[in-house]
């Protein structure tokens, strides 16, 4: 036996009552993603209400973060010749403690290009380091390399002025900073340098 009764007929929804559902259903989720996921996933607004929650904000930090994270490693990998149109001086070697040197590096930066210097130290060397940046922000990336060592990080930040501190080589290589110029300026960056390393060059 069966407790339950069967619908009448004229309690069912009719043909038009499920499409107004439907649409209805659909245009909610346009809705959601017009204002929502399309704003907070991709930084695109068409409405601008994602911008007055604050969600466009958040789409735009993402798309920033994974346009850094690419064009950082392509920086990496490439390891090519520094643009014509960066500029760059170094000072000449001035006389140190015994066993180490002193340096002064100027390279200059349009928007969005990247530069690598790095200084060839032994394991456990120290090398005392102050760099400033002069018209803008710069994100930077402090690591080495070495054969059989890729990439071996000491520190990263972003819309940086300026960082000084003591690099110890973890092993023997090249040891240094990438920066990026994130600002809509050229700018230019200042780096002094005094420890225990044989060389410094740029590199990118």
């Amino acid at each position: 036996m069966f407790n339950s009764q069967r619908p009448k007929l004229e309690e069912l929804p009719t043909t038009g009552q499920l499409l107004r559902a439907t649409a209805l259903a659909i245009a909610a989720a346009g809705a959601i993603l017009v204002t929502v996921v399309l704003p907070s996933e991709y930084a695109i607004d068409p409405t601008g209400i994602g911008r007055q929650l604050g969600l466009t904000q958040m789409g735009e930090i993402k798309a920033q973060l994974a346009e850094e994270a690419a064009q950082d490693a392509a920086a990496e990998a490439a390891g090519a010749a520094p643009a014509a149109v960066a500029t760059e001086t170094a000072a000449a070697p001035k006389a140190a403690e015994a066993g180490q040197r002193t340096d002064t590096m100027k390279l200059t930066l349009a928007p969005g290009q990247g530069a690598e210097i790095k200084a060839t130290m032994t394991n456990g060397a120290k090398l005392s380091f102050d760099w400033s940046v002069e018209g803008g922000r710069v994100n930077f990336d402090t690591h080495g390399d070495a054969p059989g060592v890729d990439y071996h990080g000491y520190g990263k930040g972003k819309e940086t002025a300026g960082e000084k501190g003591e690099l110890v080589a973890a092993f023997d290589g090249k040891h240094g900073w990438f920066w990026r110029n994130r600002s809509g300026a050229p700018v230019t960056i200042t780096l002094r340098t005094q420890g225990a390393y044989t060389d410094i060059r740029r590199v990118v």
